[in-house]
């Protein structure tokens, strides 16, 4: 048999396969293939299609929260506007109740202004009375002594030396008042 296998062997070309080995590799190579499908394929497909799904979680994941952030700041941006219009609007009213309280202040101050004026004109006009008063009692006195030095007696009567004094200063101011028409 040795001599069998060694003519065999040396009919054999090295650079053609043996067909046995070639049945036998591909018999094998079936069998691979086979539990390779069988066994390997499914578990990578598993494997793949959970990343899949994984990813398109996290990206349907992203994009509810990039939905929720842009809504978010939509709403941040209305209250930002909003709050804007309020602090708009309390200027405003802030600026109109300064002009109110500068008006009321005005008007306050005119008022007192006025009192004053018409406390002043009051006070004038009784110091002017009083004035007069004691111009009076001086200029009859004066004019008393004067008329009882031209007339030569005395008038120390009362009521004589009160009509002198009234003839007096009602020729005064008769003289007075045609003087400063004249003029």
């Amino acid at each position: 048999m040795n001599t069998a296998i060694q003519a065999a062997e040396e009919a054999h070309n090295p650079l053609l396969p043996v067909v046995s080995e070639i049945v036998l590799a591909l018999i094998v190579f079936a069998i691979l293939f086979f539990a390779i499908r069988k066994f390997v394929v499914p578990n990578f497909e598993k494997t793949f299609a959970e990343r899949t799904q994984a990813i398109e979680g996290g990206l349907s994941a992203a994009e509810s929260k990039q939905a929720e952030a842009d809504a978010k700041l939509a709403e941040l941006e209305k209250q930002l506007a909003d709050a804007r219009h309020e602090a708009a609007r309390i200027r405003e009213e802030a600026r109109e109740q300064g002009a109110q309280i500068v008006a009321e202040m005005r008007d306050s101050a005119q008022a007192e202004a006025t009192r004053i004026v018409e406390h002043g004109k009051t006070q004038i006009e009784a110091e002017r009375q009083q004035a007069v008063t004691s111009l009076r009692a001086e200029v009859g006195t004066l004019a008393t002594g004067l008329a009882g030095r031209i007339v030569g007696e005395s008038l120390d009567d009362e009521a004589r030396q009160s009509r002198v004094v009234e003839r007096f200063l009602a020729e005064l101011e008769l003289t007075g008042d045609t003087g400063s028409g004249v003029n």
